[in-house]
C-alpha cells in the first residue's frame, strides 16, 4: 500500500495489483521518480504468485497521463547539460519495453487524456482499454520534439498512413480511432470502469472484459483514409503538405495548416523516424533509435522554444529555427540518428527482443 501524498500509488485487491499515477493537478505527468517506482513495482509483482494481473490508472477525472514532465526537460535543456533528461529517458524507454514484454496481463485504462509518455505506459500493455472519454495523441512536433516512448513503433504499425498523419500533426483521437490504429484493444464505457476494476480482483481478465466491453461510437479516421493514404505516402514533408493542400478535402487542408504551424525540423525528423521504424523490427530497436533522436533534440533550439511557447509562457507563438521546411537539410535530419557510442540505450543488444507478447 502507498501513502496518499505519493506520486504513484500501489495496492493489491484480490488477484490484481494496481498502479495509480497520482499527480492529478499535473494531469499525472511522469517524472523520473514515478518511472522508477513503476519499474520496482513491476519487478515485485512479476515474482509474486498472488498477483495475476497488473492494472494502471490515473488519479482525478481528467485522464491517465498527459505525458512526461516537459517543464523539467525544458529547464534541463536550457540551463543544464541535458544529462538529467537523458537519464530520465533511459529509464522511461526501458520501462516501455518492460511493459511490452511483461509476463502477466498488464491492463491499461486509457480513460480521458493519454498523451506522450502516457501512451508509453499504456499502449504497450497486453490489454488496452479506451472509453468514450479517451483523447489519445502523440503531440511532440508541436513542442519541437519527436514522438518517443515507442510511439514511432506503434504508429508505424497503424494501417496505411494513419500513423504518419498522427505522428506529424499530433492529432487527438478517440476510442474507435485508437482501436483502428492498433493503440487500444477494447472499449469499455467510463461508467463501467469501477465495476470492471472490482471484477478484475476476482476473475481472469478475459472474463472481466466480457462483462463490460461495448462497441464504441463511430470514429473519424476511417472516413479520411482516402486522402490520408494518398497524401502521406509522399517522400518529403514538403510534398505531403503540397498534396494535402491540393487534395480538395477541407480536412486535408486543415491538416496541412496544422503541419505548417509545427517545428519544421521536428516534422522532418518525425517522418524519417516513422519510416525507419517500419524497417527496424522489434520495439527495442525502435526505442534505441528514439533515444538517439531525443538526445539530439536536447541540443536544438526548437525543443526549448516549443516548450516555452506551449507550456511555460503559453503564448502559443513559437519561433522555430530553421523557420521553414526548405531550410531543414538532409544533413540536419541525419544528425538526429547518429550513433551515441558508449551512451547508446542498447535495448536491442540486451537480449530482450524475444517474441511479441500476445495482445
Amino acid at each position: 500500500m502507498s501513502g496518499a501524498g505519493e506520486s504513484v500509488l500501489l495496492r493489491t485487491a484480490g488477484r490484481a495489483a494496481h498502479i495509480t499515477l497520482n499527480r492529478p493537478k499535473a494531469l499525472n505527468a511522469l517524472d523520473h521518480g514515478m518511472v522508477r517506482r513503476i519499474g520496482e513495482a513491476l519487478t515485485a509483482w512479476e515474482h509474486d504468485p498472488a498477483v495475476e494481473t497488473v492494472v494502471i490508472t490515473g488519479a482525478g477525472e481528467r485522464g491517465l497521463c498527459a505525458g512526461g514532465d516537459i517543464r523539467a526537460i525544458h529547464d534541463d535543456a536550457r540551463d543544464g547539460d541535458g544529462s538529467a533528461s537523458a537519464a530520465f529517458w533511459r529509464d522511461e524507454y526501458r520501462l516501455n519495453a518492460r511493459i511490452a514484454r511483461y509476463p502477466k496481463p498488464y491492463v491499461a485504462v486509457m480513460d480521458g487524456i493519454v498523451m506522450g509518455g502516457g501512451v508509453g505506459v499504456s499502449a504497450h500493455g497486453s490489454v488496452r482499454i479506451v472509453t468514450e472519454r479517451s483523447r489519445i495523441a502523440m503531440p511532440e512536433t508541436g513542442i519541437g520534439f519527436v514522438p518517443d516512448v515507442g510511439g514511432t513503433y506503434l504508429l508505424a504499425l497503424a494501417p496505411g498512413e494513419l500513423g504518419t498523419h498522427l505522428a506529424l500533426t499530433g492529432a487527438q483521437i478517440g476510442a474507435a480511432d485508437a482501436l483502428l490504429c492498433g493503440l487500444a484493444d477494447h472499449h469499455v464505457p467510463s461508467a463501467s470502469l469501477r465495476d470492471l476494476t472490482e471484477d478484475l480482483a476476482g476473475m481472469p481478465v478475459r472474463d472481466a472484459l466480457a462483462r463490460h466491453v461495448r462497441p464504441p461510437a463511430q470514429g473519424e479516421l476511417a472516413g479520411r483514409r482516402e486522402w490520408i493514404d494518398a497524401c502521406y505516402t509522399a517522400d518529403t514533408v514538403e510534398e505531403i503538405v503540397h498534396r494535402l493542400l491540393a487534395h480538395g478535402a477541407p480536412d486535408a487542408k486543415e491538416a496541412a495548416e496544422t503541419l505548417l504551424a509545427k517545428s519544421p525540423t521536428a516534422l522532418k525528423v518525425t517522418l524519417a523516424a516513422v519510416r525507419r521504424a517500419r524497417q527496424l523490427g522489434p520495439l527495442e530497436r525502435v526505442l534505441d533509435q528514439e533515444y538517439r533522436v531525443s538526445c539530439a533534440a536536447l541540443t536544438t533550439p526548437d525543443l526549448v522554444e516549443g516548450i516555452r511557447a506551449q507550456v511555460v509562457d503559453k503564448d502559443r507563438r513559437p519561433s522555430w529555427s530553421p523557420a521553414t521546411l526548405s531550410e531543414v537539410t538532409d544533413a540536419d535530419v541525419a544528425r538526429f540518428f547518429a550513433p551515441l557510442g558508449d551512451r547508446e540505450l542498447g535495448l536491442a543488444d540486451a537480449g530482450t527482443t524475444t517474441g511479441e507478447v500476445a495482445r
